[in-house]
This record gives structure tokens, C-alpha cells and sequence, in this order.
């Protein structure tokens, strides 16, 4: 039987209420995919933290700023991380159907999926 090579995936945004649950949502069962998400605020239903960063073979931010702050927090572990900005501001809610495509083009171009 031939071993396929699952690619770990970390959503983040602030609060990981609505965007990055939302990506986590989408992607869970790509069999390609294993799949968390975190939020960069103290307020977050998940936290990120350093195990998170570093089981992540991808980061995907929805904000620039999301990608400020884990790297003034975790600098080190994400030198040879890879961390890709979406630009997707945050005025979608939970599994909206404009962010649910916008996620679904964005990772499965960025990561090659179908």
C-alpha cells in the first residue's frame, strides 16, 4: 500500500470565530489535508501557540496583520515557514457562501487540490 504525504494546514485569523473555522470547515476531509485553525487573539476560541506553528506545513492568514503577529510572537518557529496572506477582510460570518469560495479558490490554487 502506497503512503500518501498529508500536508498540515493552519487557518488563523483574530478571534477563530468565523474565517479561519470556516477554512478548518471547508478542507477537514480533503484526504491530502490535515487541518486546524487558531486565532491571534487573547479572546480566541483557539489559541495559536507554538505546537500549532509547529505542526503547520502551511499558514494561511486571512489579514496581513494576522502574519504581524505571529511573527512578533513566534519569530523563531516560523523561519522556514511557509505563511500565505488571503486578504479576506473580516465581515464574513461562519461558513458564509462568498467566504466558503473564496477559501475553497484561493487554498486549493495555492496548494494545487481539487
Amino acid at each position: 500500500m502506497q503512503q500518501h504525504q498529508v500536508t498540515n494546514v493552519l487557518f488563523i485569523c483574530s478571534r477563530n470565530q468565523w474565517r479561519s473555522p470556516t477554512g478548518e470547515q471547508v478542507w477537514k476531509n480533503h484526504p491530502a489535508l490535515a487541518v486546524k485553525s487558531a486565532g491571534t487573539s487573547t479572546k480566541a476560541h483557539r489559541r495559536v501557540n507554538a505546537n500549532t506553528i509547529q505542526w503547520a506545513d502551511v499558514i494561511f492568514v486571512m489579514e496581513q496583520k494576522h502574519k504581524n503577529r505571529l511573527k512578533a510572537q513566534f519569530y523563531k518557529l516560523l523561519i522556514h515557514k511557509d505563511i500565505q496572506v488571503l486578504d479576506i477582510p473580516d465581515e464574513y460570518q461562519y461558513m458564509d457562501k462568498d467566504l466558503v469560495i473564496l477559501i475553497k479558490q484561493h487554498v486549493s490554487s495555492y496548494l494545487a487540490l481539487t
